[in-house]
C-alpha cells in the first residue's frame, strides 16, 4: 500500500474568516485531523460544516500519539495537523511530528496561512528585517536568566511569544536585561478586542494591567543603536554601584545584569564591580 501524506494546515489566529480556501479543501478531504485542542478545532470545523474524525496531539501525549499517527500515514491515510491557532510547528508540539515524519520519508505538505509572529511584526512599526523569532522564554530558573542574557546583544528585531499570566514578569525581565527599548505588544490579534501597544518597555509595564487576556506577541527593538549607545555611556557604573551596594545583588548577579542590559564586555563590568565591592 502506498504511504499517505501529512498535511500541515494553518488555521486562523482569531478571526475565522482568515482561513484559506485551500485549507478548507484539505480539511474536508483528509482521512483524519490531528489537533492540539480538539474542542477548539471542532468549533472551526463546525463553523465550516466539516465533519472528520478528530484525534488529539499535544505536548502531554505527543511521544506516544506521534508514532501512532505516522503509522496510519504509512498505511495510506492522509492526516492534517492543526494547532490551536496559526501555523503548526511554531512553538508547539507539531514541530516534533514534522521531524519524525521527515525522518520516516513521509511526504509532508504545507498548507500555509496565518502566524501570529508575522502578523504582529508587520504592524509593530519596528524593522521587519532582519528579525529573530525566539519563541516562549523559559518560565523560571537559570534557564530564563540565560535566555535573556544570551539574546541581549542581537542587533535585529526580536519576536517573543508569552502567556498573559507572565506578561508583566517578562516585561520586567526585558527592562532589566535588555533595557528600555522600543517595543510593540500585540494582544488578541485579529479578534474583536485586538490591541497593539507601541512605545517603550517601561511604558508597556504601566500600560497593561496585571490581569490581561489573550495570547501575547512581543516585538522588541534589537541591541544595535539605542542599546549599543547605552553601553558607551557613563551611566552603567552608577547603575552597577546601586545594584551592589543598595539593592544587595552579588558581584556576579550585578555584572550579568549590567553587561546584558548595556551590551558591554562582561569582563569590563566585572572589574568595575570588584572595585566597587572593595570600596565598601
Amino acid at each position: 500500500m502506498n504511504s499517505g501524506s501529512l498535511y500541515i494546515v494553518a488555521t486562523p489566529i482569531g478571526n475565522l474568516a482568515d482561513i484559506s480556501l485551500r485549507a478548507l479543501d484539505t480539511l474536508r478531504w483528509v482521512d483524519r485531523i490531528a489537533a492540539e485542542d480538539t474542542r477548539r478545532t471542532r468549533k472551526l470545523l463546525s463553523h465550516y460544516d466539516i465533519h472528520k474524525p478528530l484525534v488529539s496531539y499535544h505536548s502531554q501525549n505527543m511521544q506516544k500519539r506521534g508514532p501512532q499517527l505516522l503509522q496510519k500515514v504509512q498505511s495510506g491515510e492522509t492526516i492534517a495537523l492543526v494547532t490551536d491557532a496559526g501555523t503548526p510547528g511554531i512553538s508547539d508540539p507539531g514541530s516534533l511530528l514534522i521531524r519524525q515524519a521527515l525522518d520516516m520519508d513521509i511526504q509532508v505538505v504545507n498548507v500555509p496561512g496565518p502566524a501570529a509572529l508575522i502578523t504582529a511584526l508587520v504592524i509593530s512599526g519596528l524593522p521587519t528585517q532582519p528579525f529573530a523569532f525566539l519563541g516562549f522564554p523559559p518560565s523560571r530558573g537559570a534557564g530564563r536568566t540565560r535566555f535573556f542574557q544570551s539574546y541581549s546583544t542581537l542587533p535585529m528585531t526580536l519576536v517573543l511569544y508569552e502567556s498573559p499570566q507572565r506578561l508583566h514578569r517578562t516585561l520586567n525581565d526585558l527592562h532589566q536585561f535588555w533595557g528600555d527599548r522600543q517595543i510593540a505588544v500585540a494582544r488578541e490579534l485579529t479578534k474583536r478586542y485586538e490591541e497593539v501597544y507601541r512605545g517603550r518597555v517601561a511604558g508597556a509595564r504601566t500600560h497593561f494591567p496585571q490581569q490581561v487576556r489573550g495570547e501575547i506577541t512581543l516585538i522588541i527593538a534589537g541591541a544595535e543603536g539605542e542599546a549599543a549607545d547605552a553601553g558607551e555611556s557613563e551611566q552603567w557604573p552608577a547603575e552597577l554601584d546601586d545594584l551592589i551596594n543598595n539593592q544587595g545583588m552579588t558581584v556576579k548577579e550585578a555584572t550579568n545584569t549590567v553587561a546584558a542590559k548595556h551590551v558591554i564586555s562582561r569582563r569590563t563590568v566585572y572589574q568595575e564591580a570588584l572595585r566597587l565591592k572593595r570600596r565598601e
